[in-house]
This record gives structure tokens, C-alpha cells and sequence, in this order.
């Protein structure tokens, strides 16, 4: 079965994915943060059990014990857990479905936190298939919940609707001409943020970005992805216009097909190096440059990550060795 991030969703020249997740904890057991790993593994199993008894075969239990720190570190790089998550695994469980569109932390800030994501631009859908996760879970489990504030959360900026819903964009025009600063202030006022990739304090790799809600009391679930959705569209037209606008230059046209050039021909690239050149070449795939789709690239920014890519090579590797078997998965995929 394909994963989800290896597919191409609406407006996928700019957004590469949408993620909703959903806080909750049970009315029972202290936060996680006060819990010991035998009241951890308690709540494991009481959310284990409501939620595989009726779809056994949906979804897969990971005891997070268990996993090497690669294999952790790699279901971080795809944005399956948190990176937070892949420390102190004891007590803590991971469960996940096959495509890996739906994955499901249990003990990490909060008792349950649920995430549905999905290529492309598909907030409405992503959050359908939460709310039916979590309706089933509702229905089984007792939540912590407060008629006047909502949901109770450990956190108390995810008190109200615990949702955060979130989108994945790569700017790199925007980014190149200095407007993002300026994008970040604008949707700040708006009720969202704008960060890293991987979240608050991490670096825009790539130019890709993280857009998401900030406000999660005092609105509906509806709301507050109208909203999201209807900035990202407006976002994803001023990229489309810069890189218009960019490309249009020659010498920044020369930059893209250098990038093209070295990602096809070097034997040696690390991360950072690539991410700065695959944004490049993602950029000019949009524009119709390059006779390679967006869905192999999409795929490429997943797969040469450190941790995972050293899980495709079933090796562990060092950090030279890593440079140089990235090069050649480079040099096969895009010389082809």
C-alpha cells in the first residue's frame, strides 16, 4: 500500500500535506506528566483496547520500548509522532494504520493525541476521518471535558476544541524574495502561525513550512478550518505569483537547473545540502521545467532523511556513508 505522502492532493504544486490532530485525555488518570510507567501503561491499554476491538485489522500497536532510536527517529522524519516522542519511549505507545495516514500517540503531553493527514489540501476530509476515530473513542472512553472550556488538555493553549489543524507549504518564492516575514505578521493576526516543519523553534528546511491555527477556545472546529483554509489559498496564489515572477529572471532559472544538475550528478550530499537543492527542483517541477513529478520528489524529501534513509538500507550508517548512498538513490531516480 502506498503511504500518503508519496501522492500528489489539490493544489499540490504549493501544499504538501494537511494534518488535523486532536487532543484528549481520560477523566481517570492524571496528565501524562504525572504519570508512573505502570499509569501509562494503563491508559495504553484502555485506548488500545477501545479502539482496535472494533477495526483489529485497521490499525498496528507499536510499543515505542521497542524501537531502535533510528526507527524512532525515522516515524519522527515522517511526521508520525513528535519529535519529543522518540525520547523517554518507556510507557508510551504508537498506533498507526498501514498507509500511515492515521497515527495515534498515546502517553506523549497528552493521554491521546490523534492525527489524520493527507496529501495536498484536504482539511475538511482529514478532519472527517478524525472525528470519526474520535467519536468512536468518545464512545467508549471518558473523556476529560468541561462544559464551559471544552476539552481538558495538559497544555492550556489547546484548552476549547484540543484541535490543531495544520498545512504543509513549500515557499520558496516567497521565501527568496524576503515576503515571508512580512506573510508570517499578516496570518499572526489572523489567528495562525507559521513555523518549521516540524513545529515551533525548528528551521524551514527547504522553504517548507508548518501553517496552522493558534486559537483553539471560543471557536468551532469548522471555523477554525475555514479559516486555515481560506489563508492558505491566499498564501498558495502569492507563491504561485512569485515564482512566476522569479523565474522570469534568467539567472534565477540558471540556479534551478544547476540545482537539477548537481542533484543528478554529485556523489556525495548531505542533508542540508539537499533540501536546499530538492526545493529548487520542486519549485521548477511546478513550473513545468523538469520531466519529474511532483509525487517522486514529495517522496525523495521523505526517503533521504538521515534516520530513514538508513531504514531503507536496512544498514546503519555514518555520516559519510549516508552522504554517499543518498547521492546514488539521487543519481538513479533522477538521471532515469
Amino acid at each position: 500500500m502506498n503511504k500518503w505522502y508519496i501522492e500528489k492532493g489539490d493544489q499540490g504544486d504549493v501544499v504538501l500535506s494537511t494534518r488535523v490532530r486532536l487532543a484528549r485525555n481520560l477523566d481517570e488518570f492524571p496528565f501524562p506528566a504525572k504519570l508512573d510507567p505502570k499509569g501509562r501503561n494503563a491508559v495504553n491499554k484502555i485506548v488500545k483496547d477501545a479502539l482496535t476491538a472494533d477495526g483489529a485489522d485497521t490499525f498496528k500497536c507499536i510499543d515505542m520500548k521497542e524501537l531502535t532510536q533510528t526507527q524512532a527517529v525515522s516515524f519522527a522524519e515522517r511526521h508520525l509522532i513528535s519529535p519529543e516522542f522518540t525520547q523517554s519511549r518507556e510507557g508510551r505507545t504508537l498506533i498507526i494504520t498501514e498507509d500511515e495516514s492515521v497515527s495515534i500517540m498515546l502517553c506523549e503531553e497528552d493521554h491521546i493525541r490523534l492525527q489524520v493527514m493527507k496529501s495536498g489540501l484536504s482539511l475538511h476530509e482529514a478532519y472527517d476521518i478524525a472525528n470519526k476515530i474520535d467519536n468512536i473513542l468518545d464512545g467508549k472512553l471518558r473523556y476529560a471535558f468541561d462544559e464551559r472550556i471544552g476539552y481538558l488538555t495538559q497544555c492550556p493553549t489547546n484548552l476549547g476544541t484540543a484541535m490543531r489543524a495544520s498545512v504543509m507549504l513549500h515557499l520558496p518564492a516567497l521565501t527568496k524574495t524576503g515576503k515571508l516575514s512580512g506573510l508570517a505578521a499578516t496570518v499572526s493576526k489572523l489567528g495562525l502561525t507559521i513555523r518549521g516543519a516540524y513545529g515551533e523553534g525548528t528551521a524551514a528546511r527547504g522553504a517548507i513550512y508548518q501553517l496552522s491555527n493558534q486559537i483553539t477556545l471560543g471557536i468551532t472546529e469548522q471555523a477554525a478550518l475555514d479559516n486555515l483554509n481560506a489563508i492558505t489559498l491566499q498564501i498558495v496564489a502569492q507563491e504561485r505569483a512569485a515564482q512566476r515572477e522569479l523565474l522570469n529572471n534568467p539567472a534565477e532559472e540558471d540556479q534551478v537547473y544547476r540545482a537539477m544538475g548537481i542533484l543528478n550528478s554529485a556523489r556525495m550530499m548531505d542533508a542540508d545540502e539537499f533540501m536546499g537543492l530538492i526545493s529548487l527542483v520542486r519549485m521548477g517541477a511546478a513550473r513545468g521545467l523538469f520531466n519529474v513529478t511532483i509525487e517522486r520528489i514529495n517522496e525523495l524529501i521523505v526517503n533521504m532523511q538521515p534516520a530513514t534513509l538508513m531504514e531503507m538500507s536496512g544498514r546503519n550508517l555514518e555520516a559519510a556513508q549516508r552522504d554517499a548512498e543518498r547521492a546514488k538513490i539521487l543519481r538513479e531516480i533522477l538521471v532515469s
